[in-house]
């Protein structure tokens, strides 16, 4: 199997619009897609990530250090997955419940490269 992250990214703070009984219902629809890849061995990890936060970047000048902006489209979250090839990937991302909830929702598909073919270094997985 290959391994992929599937990136889940919002535009804006698209939940905060969810009332409390909706935003419940899909905690608990994540609940139930995580439960499901990981009982098909399909899930190394999976995790929202909190919209604060910054980019850096280096410049022949220095760093740069600039605050994410939660108004715009930002990653919201991650699944480190498991599947056969990018198009059991797509299929499985397309099955997350932040399409159902989430009308700006969309999902980075990857594929991780698991070692160098120059060198043959194999990356840590844990």
């Amino acid at each position: 199997m290959k391994e992929f992250m599937l990136y889940i990214r919002n535009a804006g703070d698209a939940k905060a619009a969810l009332a409390p009984d909706e935003h419940l219902a899909f905690i608990k629809k994540c609940e139930v897609y995580i439960g499901r890849l990981k009982s098909e061995d399909k899930l190394i990890a999976a995790q929202p990530i909190v919209r604060e936060g910054f980019i850096i970047s280096k410049s022949p000048g220095g760093w740069a250090s600039i605050a994410v902006d939660p108004t715009k489209e930002v990653q919201v979250g991650y699944y480190h997955i498991r599947a056969n090839d990018i198009d059991e990937a797509i299929a499985m991302a397309k099955e997350n419940p932040e399409f159902e909830f989430v009308p700006s929702a969309s999902i980075e598909v990857r594929p991780i490269k698991m070692k160098e073919e120059q060198t043959n270094f194999v990356y840590p997985n844990s």
